[in-house]
């Protein structure tokens, strides 16, 4: 039988060992449940029916607040997208910070011209098929970034090759990722 003074110590003790493990899993499975929303808001995106290859979403999650970032061409997809990602379950706030590309004819152009120069070369088209596709072409003033996902190395190299040599631009940059490199990262 414990003395009285050891009660105390005796009940906090018992308390931390069964409280430590469940707060351990709480935060696991945050991580995890985080990882299902996030995996949730991307889906909407992929879905929206005005998303395209001239736009860029990114999203990041923390503690329930989405941020959004990126490019759209319409002030209004910017809207919807804020909108549409505030309904996804497990979603308390969204910081929607996408940025609404300027109009111009010469962007527009730019743009077209790309798309079809990178999306008809011979190791390129395959990127182009599908309802969504893992090439965006995003251009502000003048300056052209590719972002998303390619297969291989030699597919980003010929990536900016295409976009080098089809249109004269202000600059370039070329965000893709090969999918090699983030598979072997992720775990």
């Amino acid at each position: 039988m414990l003395k009285p003074r050891y009660w105390k110590k005796f009940w906090f003790g018992l308390v931390m060992v069964l409280i430590i493990p469940v707060w351990t899993m709480a935060s696991v499975s945050n991580a995890a449940g985080d990882k299902e929303i996030l995996n949730l808001a991307a889906k909407e995106v992929r879905m929206y029916p005005y998303f395209t290859i001239f736009d860029n979403v990114e999203l990041t999650l923390n503690n329930g607040q989405l941020t959004v970032t990126g490019e759209v061409l319409e002030p209004w997809r910017k809207n919807d997208l804020g909108r549409i990602l505030a309904k996804v379950p497990g979603v308390n706030d969204v910081d929607n910070q996408l940025e609404v590309l300027p109009l111009s004819s010469f962007d527009r152009q730019l743009r077209i011209r790309l798309a079809r120069a990178i999306f008809s070369h011979p190791l390129l088209y395959r990127y182009g098929l599908g309802a969504n596709p893992s090439i965006h072409i995003i251009v502000k003033n003048g300056n052209v970034k590719l972002v998303g996902t390619v297969n291989s190395e030699a597919d980003r190299n010929a990536a900016t090759l295409v976009a080098k040599t089809a249109a004269t631009y202000f600059g370039f940059e070329n965000k893709l990722q090969v999918e090699t490199r983030i598979a072997s990262v992720k775990p």
